[in-house]
């Protein structure tokens, strides 16, 4: 029985890792959350994406498109002060048949009252 590798480049698998916040869990930290979504990304998670979506930023719908393929995630730096965090990564993700791109982000996050952490938005660099 093989065990499914977590999207998220953790080196764990993906029911230590990721599912345990997609499945209800508050994500410890931004940088858990940022991998969570990136799973979820890759996974197809929409309900997912919108939940940890801070609702000042959340849009009304979300739809991800089927061509595209998530490659690879690398976490640059992240950096948490009180109850903001940023967190800058690259993603790789090919869409069709295309070569592959980058996405480089700084993201940030805000933990609320309720001790969840949630994605505010990003900056693309």
């Amino acid at each position: 029985m093989s065990v499914e590798a977590c999207p998220c480049g953790s080196g764990r698998s993906l029911s230590d890792c990721c599912a345990r916040w997609h499945g209800g869990l508050p994500a410890p930290s931004a940088e858990a959350l940022m991998r969570s979504r990136y799973s979820a990304f890759v996974l197809g998670l929409e309900s997912y994406l919108r939940a940890t979506w801070h609702i000042s930023t959340r849009p009304q719908s979300l739809s991800l498109p089927d061509a595209q393929k998530w490659l690879g995630l690398s976490i640059k730096r992240h950096e948490t002060v009180g109850d903001a965090a940023q967190v800058e990564f690259v993603a790789r993700f090919r869409v069709g048949g295309g070569s592959a791109q980058r996405q480089h982000e700084r993201s940030r996050f805000v933990r609320e009252p309720d001790g969840r952490w949630y994605y505010v938005d990003g900056e693309m660099l």
